[in-house]
């Protein structure tokens, strides 16, 4: 991933342990642990606030953004096989294929249906 989270750069730079952290800006140490692995899919401004007060930063020491290697611009990240839906693994592998729809819809029914009727009453 591009961006790179220092918070355990800093941890060492002040010699504060993760618990010590966590309870200072008052999350769990799970949640912290989330966070200073880079496991993350977002963080909360407050949360950044809070990290920057209890450890004297700026947010730009706690994260940071690193171009990705040559290879990693090669091909975008493929869904993992297990995430989709069986049908889905289906369609993958070739054993079914997919189709949308699923037949006529309510309301072509319904104008068939009022067809036939109404050509029915037409005649004598």
């Amino acid at each position: 991933m591009a961006i790179v989270v220092d918070i355990d750069v800093m941890l060492a730079k002040r010699k504060m342990a993760v618990g010590t952290l966590a309870e200072r800006i008052g999350i769990s140490p799970a949640n912290l642990a989330v966070l200073k692995n880079g496991r993350a899919k977002a963080v909360r401004f407050t949360t950044l606030e809070a990290l920057c007060a209890a450890l004297e930063c700026q947010p730009g020491d706690l994260i940071r953004w690193e171009a990705p290697a040559v290879d990693d611009l090669s091909m975008p990240p493929r869904r993992d096989d297990r995430a989709l839906p069986v049908a889905g693994r289906l369609v993958r592998s070739g054993v079914v294929t997919a189709r949308s729809g699923g037949g006529p819809s309510r309301r072509s029914r319904w104008a068939r249906t009022a067809t036939c009727s109404s050509a029915a009453s037409d005649s004598p």
